[in-house]
This record gives structure tokens, C-alpha cells and sequence, in this order.
């Protein structure tokens, strides 16, 4: 399996945020669209996710922390993604649709995202990819460090993914 660490935290001003960004020349970020539409599976979190240019499913594996924690994960590009959807719903059941707005930064090697997220807010995320050779540890004091630089504080942070943050969301809450 693929393993990044990875944090993901509320974004307390994303103006403040971009321009902290765009002091280590990441003044571009790719924009996409993304629907994941999450399945009920007996361990870990299964998604479909959608995009404008391609889908994929990707299931991922990873304790609810907030601290950066390794999370484990596979990915498989898919074509027919609405054959693929009816499928997976037949057998294992729609658990939540999560639409966001994503930026995407990279920087060395994370993954930096600024999500908008429907019905939830604005979120930071940061994936550290580890390569085969490199240690949860050295991933951890990575996102540790960007943390710091990034000003992204421990009470930011965010334990679980925005599927579960759906689902514990109070029915008539706002942003």
C-alpha cells in the first residue's frame, strides 16, 4: 500500500494562509472540482471520486488523530464511473456525498489542499507522501515543521475525515 501522514485542520483565514503560501513560491495552485461519493465498508473509508478530467476510487485506512498520522491507501483510475457507482451502492450501500472546491499546492513532497467543502467550510490538509524507504517519523516531523511555518495551530485540527464531520454536523447547522 501507498502510505502518506497527514493532518487536516480548519483554516482560520485563507487569505492569510495563501499569501504564507506564496512565500515558498507555490502562487499557482491547481484548482478542481471533486465529488466523493463514500461507501459503508467494514474498515477503513471507500470513495468514489470524481472529478472533471477522471475518476478513481481510493480506499484509505488511517486512525482518527489530531496529530499527523500515517494513513495507508490505494487508488485504481476507473472509466464508466456511473456503471462503477450503481455497482458499488447495489452492494455495499451509499454512506454520504462530499462535493468540495480543492486548491492544490505541492511542495517538496506534500500535498497541500485548501478545500471548500459543501455544507462544512474551509479546511487546510497536508500529505506528506512517503516513499518506501522514508519512516512515519520522518513523514510526522515534515508535516510538523509546515504546521509551524504554515501557523496552523493543535486546536485546528480536525480527527476524522469530512464524511464523518457530515456525519456528526447537526441537521440544520449552518457554516
Amino acid at each position: 500500500m501507498n502510505r502518506n501522514v497527514e493532518i487536516k485542520a480548519r483554516i482560520r483565514g485563507e487569505d492569510h494562509l495563501r499569501h504564507i503560501l506564496s512565500r515558498f513560491g507555490q502562487n499557482k495552485a491547481e484548482i478542481l472540482h471533486q465529488r466523493d461519493t463514500f461507501f459503508h465498508v467494514p474498515r477503513g473509508r471507500l470513495k468514489l471520486r470524481e472529478t472533471s478530467s477522471h475518476s478513481e476510487l481510493i480506499f484509505y485506512d488511517r486512525p482518527d488523530q489530531c496529530e499527523p498520522t500515517v494513513s495507508e491507501y490505494l487508488t485504481l483510475a476507473i472509466e464508466g464511473v456511473d456503471t462503477h457507482r450503481m455497482l458499488l451502492e447495489a452492494s455495499l450501500g451509499i454512506r454520504g456525498v462530499i462535493s468540495k472546491r480543492r486548491l492544490v499546492y505541492i511542495l517538496d513532497q506534500t500535498r497541500i489542499h485548501i478545500d471548500d467543502v459543501e455544507n462544512l467550510g474551509s479546511f487546510i490538509e497536508l500529505e506528506v507522501v512517503l516513499t518506501p524507504d522514508q519512516s512515519i517519523e520522518h513523514g510526522q516531523r515534515v508535516a510538523k515543521r509546515l504546521m509551524e511555518l504554515l501557523d496552523i495551530k493543535s486546536g485546528d485540527l480536525i480527527p476524522s475525515a469530512y464524511i464523518d464531520l457530515i456525519d456528526t454536523a447537526p441537521l440544520n447547522s449552518s457554516r
